[in-house]
């Protein structure tokens, strides 16, 4: 079927380069977002966010009048929804924002449109998003009621890219894509084969949701295994970095590295989402989350560790003139998305204390977030790097992988990333 205009609600790390991507082959695409600021940047062809390229393919796309961003929903082929899914008390699924966008979209729908929910979810999220749909036009038909002949189709098709390289993967990834009917993932495929070169492989939405949760669920059990054994590995006066290395020898093993927690909206949040509808039979999945999410508070042990260490070797020095640098806000390398970033909640943390000045630095942002702005500072590396006592390597950004070992002399550290106490000499 044809898509002559396609809607992409939500413009943040997702729906923006997907947006950009549909609009660089000169399909009309109306991106809609909340952010009033995020609305002007982008049609200024400017970005509100860090991702390589993707300013030179939004400034393209805007200059030739292939995009264009607005606060509300306007009449469209398609519509996807790619809104945050964050998770409430207890870390049962929010799905307030999926439910916001869909009865944003509802009144200006059509029959013959094709919606899908990128938003990563909880099981059955689609399922809920045709109910708003339907509850808010009674005028149209929708595939709970009406199967292969309903007015409006309706899948699933969860995004999974990494940061970073997000443009490329977008186009080159397989796409995962359950509809509520066979027709639904039909008209699903068509969408997205405008510009996937990779497989587009159909199925039902419940399986696609459950797909994406499987995948960040996959991820968050070995980083634990290797989060864990970082912590074992302290207690027997291992170096876990080299342990790592000569364990990976073995022709079947491929342990991944530790850190000081896991971040971001997916692997640190999709878990919960399993965990949510089977909590009785999820005992691995949640265990690993509390792992990865406990990891944080040993970072801090580490810490006051050396803070103690510091004032021990300068008797003279008084708690409240240490200095502590946090390097590292976000929640991956060379990014600047500190969406459930350890990194951050350790620096909060830190600042909350520890009496004396703690600081941050962050080279991908250009200042903190609001709930940070109060206890800490963000100074540059140099800057930092000499008023320190105290180092704590939280993300191994290229700037902080550059910085020589000698640089760190009389200095007490905290590698979480391996950076400066991954060589072993012998």
């Amino acid at each position: 079927m044809p898509f002559d205009t396609i809607s992409v609600v939500g413009l943040g790390y997702i729906g923006l380069p997907t947006a950009a991507v549909f609009a660089s082959r000169k399909k009309k695409v109306i991106g809609v977002d909340v952010n009033q600021k995020a609305v002007e940047t982008i049609n200024r062809g400017e970005i509100h966010i860090v991702e390589p390229d993707l300013d030179i393919v939004v400034r393209a796309a805007v200059s030739d009048g292939f995009l264009k961003a607005t606060i509300s929903p306007q009449p469209a082929d398609a519509f996807l929804i790619a809104v945050p899914t964050p998770f409430k008390e207890n870390h049962q699924p929010d799905l307030a924002y999926i439910e916001a966008a869909s009865k944003a979209i509802a009144p200006v729908l059509k029959k013959g449109d094709l919606v899908v929910l990128e938003s990563t979810s909880p099981v059955g999220a689609t399922e809920k998003m045709a109910v708003w749909l339907a509850e808010a036009r009674a005028d149209l038909t929708f595939p709970q009621t009406h199967g292969e002949q309903s007015d409006i189709r309706i899948a699933h098709c969860p995004e999974r890219v990494l940061p970073g390289q997000v443009l490329r993967e977008l186009v080159s990834n397989d796409r995962v894509i359950g509809g509520m009917t066979p027709a639904c993932s039909t008209a699903a495929c068509d969408l997205y084969k405008i510009f996937v070169n990779g497989d587009c492989i159909i199925t039902d939405a419940r399986t696609a949701e459950m797909c994406k949760l499987t995948e960040n669920s996959f991820r968050d059990v070995n980083i634990a295994f290797a989060n864990e054994l970082s912590i074992i590995c302290e207690e027997l006066g291992i170096n876990v970095w080299e342990l790592i290395r000569l364990a990976n020898r073995h022709p079947r093993v491929n342990i991944l590295q530790p850190g000081p927690g896991v971040g971001g909206h997916c692997i640190a949040v999709d878990p919960w989402f399993i965990v949510s509808t089977s909590p009785d039979e999820a005992r691995l999945i949640r265990t690993a989350r509390q792992v990865n999410d406990s990891k944080p508070v040993w970072v801090l042990d580490k810490v006051k560790i050396a803070i103690a260490e510091h004032l021990q070797d300068n008797p003279a020095k008084a708690i409240k003139d240490v200095t502590v640098a946090c390097l590292g806000l976000a929640f991956k390398p060379d990014i600047d998305d500190l969406r459930e970033s350890p990194a951050v909640e350790i620096c909060r943390e830190l600042a909350s204390l520890h009496v004396g000045r703690t600081v941050a630095v962050e080279p991908n942002v250009h200042e903190l977030p609001a709930k940070l702005r109060e206890s800490l500072t963000l100074l540059d590396t140099q800057t930092a790097l000499l008023e320190a006592d105290i180092i704590v390597l939280l993300v191994d950004h290229k700037q902080f992988k550059a910085i020589p070992r000698e640089v760190l002399h009389g200095k007490k550290f905290v590698d979480t990333r391996g950076v400066w106490t991954s060589q072993v000499s012998r």
